[in-house]
């Protein structure tokens, strides 16, 4: 028995982080979001809801600077102020901004948000075990070992997600007429509108897949699509 309590001490740890983590993200959204309310992109979330039969998509504007959008577990969607405010400037329109919601909802219909913050506690759970093991065999090495092999595991995850959602988006743009031009020039302004941040890393280390890449799979998408 005691030859497994490092696993066991892991696991338990994984539930801790997982229950916290995602008690802290709830708290910290209710401090600092409110609901977002642009005539604009109100009546483009219309007519996405129409499209999937709900009676409107509620989003939030998340107060923090940094470009991005998040579907948090709890199934809300959010776009950050400094996201909002690139809209508001004219550097993104209305519907590039209804493409980021569109993908944000991809991640919450299927699954993704709950699952990643389940990954991320399971993740440390296993870099922990991992460590540990690997520690008896490589002492000084092992946690570092552990840290870039999760790190590539999640990555890869993670990009498997964006493509999933990124096709959601595209299908939910198409039925409700706006099209996959909108997601598609809104993925080549990203890297100028975020400060291009991991540009210049291989594509297996990023969370998110290259923008020629992204494209080339909503365009294979579209092709498939048509066909059919």
């Amino acid at each position: 028995m005691l030859k497994f309590a490092p696993i066991l001490l892991a696991i338990g740890y994984g539930i801790i982080m997982y229950r916290l983590s995602a008690w802290r993200l709830a708290r910290e959204l209710d401090e600092k979001s409110t609901e977002l309310a642009d005539p604009k992109l109100k009546a483009l979330t219309d007519d996405m809801a129409r499209v999937v039969d709900i009676p409107r998509i509620k989003v939030h504007i998340y107060e923090i600077e940094p470009v991005n959008g998040l579907a948090a577990p709890d199934g809300r969607i959010f776009i950050t102020r400094g996201f909002f405010q690139k809209y508001r400037q004219g550097e993104v329109t209305a519907e590039e901004m209804a493409s980021v919601i569109a993908h944000e909802l991809g991640h919450v219909a299927l699954g993704h948000s709950r699952r990643r913050m389940i990954d991320f506690s399971g993740q440390n759970a296993l870099r922990t075990a991992l460590a540990m093991v690997l520690s008896r065999f490589i002492p000084g090495l092992g946690p570092l070992i552990a840290n870039a092999a999760m790190s590539l595991l999640m990555a890869r995850l993670s990009r498997s997600d964006e493509y999933e959602a990124d096709a959601y988006a595209s299908a939910l743009m198409i039925k409700a007429g706006l099209g996959t031009d909108p997601q598609k020039s809104l993925f080549k302004k990203l890297e100028t509108l975020t400060g291009a941040r991991g540009a210049a890393q291989p594509a297996w280390l990023l969370s998110h897949p290259k923008t020629p890449e992204r494209i080339a799979a909503i365009e294979k998408n579209e092709a498939k699509w048509s066909v059919n």
